[in-house]
């Protein structure tokens, strides 16, 4: 439930924005000149916002698409990123945007319209090309966690028909798809699940729904023809993680259909120092900030032999249900200079 909506004043007929505000009747408007003001302002509590996040509801006026590294490709050609709303609902310990972020408020920009005109003249930059343009959500927040709020994934689901060029790929832990179930699968849009094994996903993924009722959801949306992406991302060290990952890959692979699915990623933990530190001042005690990790370089990520004896498990393991063309691996070391630039890339855009 919302107790405070800031709105800017630009948006504040915008016919989204009215729907959004229908939606909770009862909370508190407070109109705002520029989304900044609250969202960026400084002695904010990340902590203490989390436990009741206000809604900010803002125009995007620039800077709405954002390339991506070459090498986290899933089989697309040019790589883009957007973001219609920042912060997510869950609480996820190893998530960046608590490091990232002054504020927990749930940040949504209702422009929607200037989005899809963006992807769409890109995509349009891109129509030659061998490989469509690939278009992820769901990196600064869920993809699908407020839909029942914001609309978003019908507006984009309907945008992305009209464009065969272009793939959009959503990024969620959200068992809310009752508004993809309700269309036909629109085939150049791929679903993509994180996951972690049940041990790690009930201790540090706070509030998003558990492994299993994430199978459950891939299941039923696999079985309306939606493309499925799995994303084990980042792929979390402790004692059984080998017991765990093999457990819940079974589990996974026993439900869905392996040779239909898109895509497999693994990724190594990793974190802008800067929002590790803010991180590990939230939670000091926490075994995830100190077990394993290399302190030293400017990026925080598990020690690299720690992390090659990890991925490479979790590798082994997986490649007994899916084919070497449907994974993908991404550590946080890599083999250049230019590779290592492209990762920090990465993480200083979001």
């Amino acid at each position: 439930m919302v107790d405070t909506i800031y709105i800017e004043q630009q948006v504040r007929e915008h016919p989204r924005a009215l729907a959004v505000m229908q939606r909770f009747k009862h909370a508190r408007v407070i109109e705002i000149e520029r989304y900044s003001e609250v969202f960026n302002s400084h002695g904010q509590n990340f902590r203490l916002q989390k436990q009741n996040p206000s809604l900010i509801l803002a125009h995007k006026s620039n800077a709405r698409l954002h390339s991506t590294p070459a090498q986290y490709e899933t089989g697309g050609g040019a790589n883009y990123y957007f973001s219609h709303m920042l912060n997510c609902l869950y609480d996820c310990r190893y998530c960046f945007l608590q490091g990232m972020f002054q504020s927990a408020n749930y940040l949504l920009f209702v422009n929607f319209e200037d989005f899809v005109a963006d992807i769409a003249s890109t995509a349009e930059q891109h129509g030659h090309d061998a490989r469509p343009a690939w278009f992820f959500s769901g990196y600064d927040c869920d993809s699908l966690a407020y839909d029942p709020v914001t609309g978003f994934a019908e507006h984009f689901l309907a945008a992305f028909e009209q464009l065969p060029n272009a793939v959009l790929e959503l990024r969620t832990k959200s068992t809310q798809i009752r508004s993809l179930l309700a269309r036909p699968a629109t085939p150049n849009v791929v679903v993509a699940y994180s996951l972690s094994p049940p041990a790690v996903a009930s201790e540090l993924e706070v509030g998003a729904p558990g492994f299993e009722k994430r199978v459950d959801a891939i299941v039923r949306l696999q079985q309306h023809g939606w493309r499925i992406g799995l994303r084990f991302d980042p792929v979390i060290w402790h004692a059984d993680y080998q017991q765990d990952y093999a457990g819940a890959l079974a589990y996974l692979f026993e439900r869905v259909d392996a040779a239909q699915i898109d895509s497999v990623t693994l990724g190594g933990f990793r974190l802008p120092r800067d929002y590790y530190k803010k991180m590990q001042k939230l939670y000091p005690e926490h075994w995830l900030f100190a077990a394993g990790l290399n302190s030293e370089a400017s990026q925080i990520a598990y020690r690299q032999t720690l992390e090659q004896e990890v991925l490479g498990a979790v590798e082994t393991l997986t490649r007994q249900y899916i084919s070497q063309q449907q994974l993908y691996v991404y550590p946080s070391y890599e083999a250049g200079p230019a590779q290592q630039q492209g990762v920090a890339e990465l993480e200083t855009m979001r």
